[in-house]
């Protein structure tokens, strides 16, 4: 075998027991990193975009200071009765940065994780998503229509 050859199959070696290396440790506890939720989301896309993805079931762990504070916004700005906004979903939400969920063209934000809630809500078979961050403060989230709601349309095996 030439020293050439032979040079080759020890780097071959070489690297097959480096890749080998890299792979999962025997014995290692990977359930840390699996997900625990089964809620299932669903994304719709109307004129307005891409509509924010609306779980089959509703958790509820939102602070009802949120929640309450969203449904009055929405009444105020619809001109309706609060008894006539329905509650699709309300979870606290670690936000990815400043934005909370809710980033404006043209504007920097922090790149920092943010604890939150997210409350969307329906009134007249419209959608809409309110974001909070950690002050517990709600605002819309709107669309490009002129209420910034969404077209609701409830995925299928949606809880009420």
């Amino acid at each position: 075998m030439s020293s050439t050859s032979r040079s080759g199959w020890i780097i071959f070696g070489i690297v097959a027991v480096i890749l080998a290396s890299c792979g999962e440790p025997s014995g290692s506890d990977t359930t840390a990193f699996e997900s625990t939720t089964t809620t299932t989301e669903t994304t719709t896309t109307s004129n307005a975009g891409t509509m924010p993805t609306v779980p089959t079931s509703n958790p509820n762990t939102a602070p009802d200071s949120v929640v309450d504070k969203a449904i009055e916004d929405l009444a105020t700005k619809l001109g309706t009765s609060p008894d006539a906004i329905t509650v699709v979903l309300a979870e606290e939400k670690t936000w990815n940065d400043g934005s909370i969920g809710c980033p404006e063209p043209g504007m920097s934000y922090t790149q920092a994780l943010v604890d939150g809630s997210r409350v969307m809500l329906e009134a007249d078979g419209r959608l809409y998503d309110y974001h909070a961050g950690s002050d517990g403060e709600p605002f819309l989230c709107e669309s490009e229509q002129k209420d910034g709601g969404y077209d609701f349309v409830p995925p299928p095996g949606f809880d009420e």
